[in-house]
């Protein structure tokens, strides 16, 4: 395949690793109610699912409870207030950047997480000033898996969807970015539990790593 003009990604598990205050976003709302702490491990697998995945670990809760609604603010309170405090980015991203940098190549970012949170947690994050595109869950009238945000994002850099490779760890991602034309990555890293069917999905490719992909582009 050719070599794209830009990369996308996806930004929760594929770029940072935002598990740890996901996870502890909910686990605060169960001691603020005298209830144990959970193994973080225990939220992890689940973080890319957002709230949901999150109180259906802390409290067996699903957007069908009656009180579903009123804890998922919550939750999207809690998390609000520390978005950053254990976040990271995960090993070899840095490099990954440098290198696209070094290959002439544009990179931003398609998540589903709403403005209210990507805005600030990027801004507070020195790499994502590079980025040449931000699109959020809520920046168009559609979230993944419609391929709407990766069209935006194609124009918000002025190429062709065709132009752009699309990593993201979750199969929704590998959806969205085939239904745009664009090369698709998925990120066999992050959050993924042992029981994903990651060749199922149709990927163009997989990695295990980051800087991977950067070998993949000196292939194209």
């Amino acid at each position: 395949m050719p070599l794209p003009q830009a990369v996308l990604f996806d930004l929760d598990g594929t770029l940072i690793d935002s598990a740890p205050d996901l996870g502890a976003a909910a686990d605060k709302m169960r001691t603020d109610r005298g209830l144990p702490s959970l193994d973080y491990a225990l939220y992890r697998p689940m973080a890319g699912s957002g709230a949901r995945g999150m109180l259906e670990i802390a409290f067996g809760m699903g957007p069908e409870h009656l009180d579903y609604e009123a804890f998922k603010d919550e939750f999207l309170n809690n998390y609000e207030r520390a978005m950053t405090v254990r976040t990271a980015i995960f090993d070899g991203v840095h490099d990954l950047l440098a290198d696209l940098a070094v290959l002439g190549l544009q990179w931003g970012v398609v998540t589903n997480k709403h403005q209210r949170f990507t805005l600030p947690l990027t801004a507070q994050i020195p790499m994502f000033a590079a980025a040449q595109a931000i699109i959020s869950g809520d920046t168009t009238p559609h979230a993944k898996p419609h391929p709407e945000p990766l069209f935006e994002a194609a124009r918000r850099m002025q190429l062709p969807p065709e132009q752009c490779w699309y990593v993201g760890d979750d199969e929704r991602d590998i959806v969205a970015g085939k239904a745009a034309g664009m090369t698709t990555v998925a990120a066999h890293y992050g959050y993924l539990g042992s029981q994903a069917q990651v060749h199922s999905w149709g990927a163009d490719h997989i990695i295990h790593s980051p800087l991977a992909l950067v070998d993949l582009l000196r292939q194209a």
